[in-house]
């Protein structure tokens, strides 16, 4: 029996509509949850011998929260800790809206990432406050950096390490961050859109969140709310600059991933040539 084109056309809605509920369920009670690492090669200008090879790993959008359970956290902990970095960034939102109730269970999951042999380093996220959070990560041996900057010598090599808040953006409070920066230095910056005053600042290397990856990954059509970012997951440049965006590893809004599952980072870095 022949089939109209109305009917054809009523058939492929409802296939999709099918499809689509199915990713949205998958993305629900699974893919959400299933954290993986990520061992990435970040190449960066200007590096020097004796950080060729320096291993950074990278946790951050972790939002505990109701819809993002103890259990995930602890994952991806653990599988952040069994490669042993060198030093360990959390790079913000450690729940969702600042909620109190989390705050100190979420530090505390995070716990054995302190102490990483060069320092373990935490910044603010737009969804941290500005004070039981970094008090809870201070008690649990955490570097919190609040537009501050620390220095590092490695092998008789300087890396400088400076971290902003979400809300720190104005060119001239970024470089009163800098300032007295030298060699190598690494920003700590939640919005990776932060590039673009990294460029402009000779900074050669950021690590970021806050974009999710997108959280969820439309095939054909990417993510809408990624359009914003210069990078919205992995690596990217601006002038001699380099970012690295992470997925994070929870979810906000809505709980649900799709083709973009939650990460934490294991950053190698390698000697780039100059790009300038």
């Amino acid at each position: 029996m022949g089939i109209s084109r109305r009917g054809a056309l009523r058939a492929l809605v409802a296939s999709s509509v099918g499809l689509g509920t199915g990713a949205l369920a998958y993305g629900m009670a699974y893919a959400r949850h299933r954290v993986e690492r990520l061992d990435v090669d970040v190449k960066v200008t200007g590096l020097p011998p004796e950080f060729e090879g320096l291993r950074v790993g990278l946790i951050t959008d972790i939002h505990h929260s109701d819809t993002v359970p103890a259990s995930d956290v602890a994952r991806a902990v653990t599988l952040l800790a069994a490669a042993r970095p060198d030093l360990v960034v959390l790079g913000g939102d450690y729940v969702t809206f600042g909620d109190r109730k989390f705050v100190e269970p979420v530090a505390e999951l995070l716990s054995p990432l302190a102490g990483a042999p060069l320092g373990s380093f935490a910044v603010l996220g737009n969804h941290d406050d500005d004070r039981d959070m970094p008090a809870a990560l201070a008690s649990h041996r955490f570097t919190v950096l609040k537009d501050q900057r620390t220095r590092l010598t490695i092998r008789g090599e300087t890396l400088d390490i400076a971290g902003i808040r979400f809300w720190t953006r104005r060119p001239a409070d970024l470089a009163r961050v800098l300032k007295g920066a030298g060699g190598v230095t690494m920003l700590l910056a939640h919005d990776p859109r932060r590039l673009a005053e990294a460029a402009r600042f000779d900074v050669q290397l950021v690590l970021s969140g806050h974009t999710h990856g997108g959280q969820v990954l439309v095939p054909g059509v990417g993510a809408i709310a990624g359009r914003k970012f210069p990078v919205l997951a992995g690596v990217g440049t601006e002038g001699n600059a380099t970012v690295f965006v992470s997925r994070g590893v929870g979810t906000v809004y809505v709980p649900v991933r799709i083709n973009c599952p939650p990460d934490v980072a294991v950053l190698t870095l390698r000697r780039a040539s100059d790009r300038l």
